[in-house]
């Protein structure tokens, strides 16, 4: 391998170099900085997986939550929640590369590999303030829906803001701009386990395809957004975070009846990190696909739902234990779902989840729900139940 280096740098520097000689010091010296710079010392990698069972003490094997965890319901085991493997770094002084495949995305009842996010940022200027993402990311529209999977305390995101971007992503450009001071509020409160959302821009905006993840475009129009938050940091140190967001487009339905629909949403978000007391709330309205049981079609309805949510953080020795109970309403469409099916949900969520150390995570909690669905494809479903979820979280 150094002697074809040797060659194509030899020849190189010969063709170029016609007033300068070139030097074995020289040579050797680039010879070495090529072998140094390798792909794994420009990216890293990281992943987690998650392992759920949710039938303790099940009281209703009718209830079911298509648009959350699908194990839950009859005929429901021991679940492989996700397999992930990221690939992330700094290829230039400009360039930004992250690349995560999910190993555990079900089809049907096989899991098989999907890509979750493939984006590239273009830091426009040279600290990082001002960056373009380009490529399959997170829509900047809520709080919760930006916040990682592996750092949630409920097991599954709430309906009312995830139903806006379902799987939270999709192919687009997003322009995103956060000050160095900014930044590095969201470094720590990621880094110093506060289950932070991450930088995805202190003003971001863009437009997306509005399909959602892995979805090809079946309209004309581009998804629209706009995101505006601010982490303050107190002088005790506490962080409080404040954001607005808001989207709009054109979604086409699936199903037997496919046509386009206005959806719009606003959303408000207000989160206290857990130092050790933490709350969450955030809270959307607008109008979306949704099927209309009187005129049995699927047409533009009005749509409300949040959540909110209290946690704290108690840390003994190495280990670290966040209790946390969250109430969650939505009433509105399920616009990803065959048929825009109507929803009319009510849920609470008290559990714990414990961190023996920083590759291990378990978290065990209890479900009351009330799930209403209807669609023109489905007949109505109300129900109502119970069970205790675990799950194992395994971080590398």
């Amino acid at each position: 391998m150094k002697l074809i280096l040797l060659l194509l740098i030899i020849i190189s520097t010969s063709a170029t170099a016609q007033n300068e000689p070139t030097s074995l010091i020289h040579v050797q010296n680039t010879i070495n900085e090529t072998l140094l710079s390798k792909w794994y010392e420009k990216l890293q990698v990281r992943g987690y997986s998650q392992v759920r069972y949710n039938r303790l003490g099940e009281s209703n094997r009718r209830l079911k939550c298509s648009s959350c965890d699908k194990s839950i319901g009859d005929k429901q085991n021991f679940f492989l929640r996700r397999a992930r493997l990221t690939f992330f770094g700094d290829i230039s002084d400009r360039i930004f590369v992250y690349i995560q495949p999910d190993y555990a995305t079900e089809a049907g009842n096989q899991n098989y590999l999907q890509i979750r996010d493939a984006y590239f940022d273009y830091n426009i200027t040279k600290d990082k303030e001002l960056r373009i993402r380009t490529g399959v990311s997170k829509v900047p529209y809520g709080f919760v829906n930006l916040q990682s999977s592996s750092n949630r305390g409920p097991l599954d995101r709430d309906e009312a803001l995830n139903s806006a971007v379902s799987n939270e992503r999709d192919t687009g450009v997003f322009l995103m701009y956060t000050p160095l001071e900014v930044r590095q509020r969201f470094k720590e409160m990621t880094s110093n386990n506060l289950k932070g959302s991450g930088d995805y821009g202190m003003i971001a905006i863009g437009a997306y395809n509005g399909q959602t993840l892995n979805r090809a475009e079946k309209n004309n129009d581009l998804h629209r957004v706009i995101r505006l938050t601010y982490p303050f940091k107190l002088a005790t140190g506490q962080f409080i975070e404040t954001s607005l967001q808001a989207y709009e487009g054109i979604y086409n339905t699936n199903g037997t009846t496919m046509k386009n629909v206005y959806d719009q949403r606003s959303a408000a978000s207000f989160i206290v990190y857990p130092q050790p007391f933490g709350f969450q709330a955030e809270y959307n309205v607008g109008s979306g696909p949704e099927f209309d049981p009187a005129r049995n079609e699927i047409r533009n309805r009005n749509l409300k739902g949040g959540y909110a949510q209290v946690n704290y953080q108690i840390i003994f020795k190495d280990d670290r234990i966040f209790p946390f109970v969250r109430y969650q309403q939505y009433q509105g469409g399920r616009k990803l779902d065959d048929g825009a099916p109507r929803y009319e949900i009510e849920e609470w969520e008290i559990g714990t989840e414990w961190q023996p150390n920083s590759a291990f995570e378990l978290t065990a909690a209890y479900n009351i729900s009330d799930r209403l669905t209807q669609s023109s494809l489905t007949n109505r479903s109300d129900e109502k139940g119970s069970m205790i979820r675990l799950q194992a979280q395994f971080n590398y």
